[in-house]
């Protein structure tokens, strides 16, 4: 049967986050012969998104902001998109694509389908922010046709505080991973040990649990590398700010590496993948890259990131915002001979294989959209692979 042009809206909060997450996705729709609109503010992959086949749309978002006035101005801004785009299906990822991209298609009656991919700082605690958020989550989710979570703890939080109805979510395995992009590779086993921590330079992703484990692992004598790669300069009240990483840099405790678009060259080049993270993780998309490439993993027993360790099998869990225990299970890594080393990278490989394949989230979107638009069997088209 030919599939008719259906036109999919796809909002983020970056156009960064839309290529280097969501291009397999985008790809499959295209080949499927779907007509796909990528909506996100610009920035320097805004170009990048068309060579996936799809059409770039910018829309300015203050992303951090709570400024009312600004919020009703994107939730406006949203409207009036979708009126001129028309699109049958709208799909909402990040916070404010998911609360004002959902309440504009609901005016218009254009269904919805969410990813919720983490919570963050703002539901660690409890005051008048917290509560708005979780108001402002209430309405926007309830008409969404499809609520997708990336762990089973942000699932339960949602449905036990009557934020969504459980019987329109699932549970995806984060955003998935090309298993034909990242491949298992030889670990370097060389001395120093190489620790790779990837993530945004903020402070509740760890850095600075990650900075002082390295301190008591040097101080113990321990002939390692501490590597940090990631952006800085974030507007997040919990970023580190550049003199502060520059100290640590002099202090020679850590090497900054950056940013990169070569990932996998920076993972190849570790021998354990570390992320002590306590922000309210979805499922890390740094730590499913580490799995399929058969690197052992460090992280914290936290929701989310406790979704790709098997404890002692291909990594270890160490207690959130505890930098001795974590140094503790960082040691343990170093301790193991090249072999064992080797074998859990590759029970990390085969956990990617049977639980993060990128085709089990983008059948799992092509089942809902097909079923949104009244088609009785799910078609999945898989595109090429694409080189990123």
């Amino acid at each position: 049967m030919t599939m008719p042009k259906v036109k999919v809206m796809i909002a983020l909060n970056t156009s960064w986050n839309l290529f280097n997450f969501r291009a397999g996705l985008i790809c499959s729709l295209v080949a499927a012969g779907y007509e796909v609109v990528a909506v996100a503010p610009p920035d320097d992959y805004s170009l990048r998104l068309q060579a996936l086949g799809c059409r770039f749309v910018p829309l300015p978002m203050d992303n951090k902001g709570t400024h009312p006035g600004r919020d009703m101005l994107l939730f406006w801004r949203f409207l009036q998109l979708m009126r001129k785009e028309r699109p049958q299906v709208y799909l909402g990822y990040t916070v404010k694509p998911n609360v004002y991209g959902s309440l504009a298609a609901h005016v218009l009656r254009i269904p919805v389908i969410n990813n919720i991919a983490g919570l963050g700082a703002v539901f660690m605690q409890e005051g008048c922010l917290s509560r708005l958020v979780r108001l402002m989550y209430r309405v926007a989710l309830s008409r969404s046709a499809k609520v997708f979570f990336q762990n089973h703890d942000d699932r339960a939080l949602f449905v036990s505080g009557k934020l969504v109805s459980e019987a329109v979510t699932d549970r995806l395995p984060g955003s998935g991973i090309d298993l034909t992009q990242f491949v298992p590779m030889p670990l370097p086993n060389k001395v120093p040990v190489r620790y790779l921590l990837i993530a945004r330079m903020l402070w509740d992703k760890g850095v600075g649990e990650f900075v002082e484990a390295a301190r008591i692992l040097k101080k113990q004598g321990l002939q390692a590398d501490f590597c940090l790669l990631g952006f800085m300069d974030v507007q997040n009240p919990t970023a580190i700010s550049r003199d502060q990483m520059d100290e640590w840099v002099d202090e020679g405790v850590i090497r900054y590496l950056g940013v990169s678009d070569n990932v996998r060259e920076e993972i190849a080049q570790a021998d354990c993948v570390v992320l002590p993270s306590y922000y309210r993780e979805g499922t890390p998309r740094t730590l499913l890259e580490a799995a399929a490439m058969a690197r052992p993993i460090v992280t914290t027993d936290s929701v989310g990131c406790r979704e790709v360790v098997d404890d002692g099998i291909n990594g270890y869990l160490c207690r959130p915002r505890d930098s001795q225990d974590l140094a503790d299970k960082m040691e343990k890594i170093a301790a193991l001979s090249p072999e064992e080393r080797e074998r859990i990278g590759m029970c990390g490989r085969k956990k990617a294989e049977r639980e993060f394949d990128e085709q089990i989230v983008i059948s799992n979107y092509f089942r809902a959209i097909n079923s949104i638009l009244g088609y009785a069997q799910p078609a999945l088209a898989v595109s090429e692979p694409i080189e990123l």
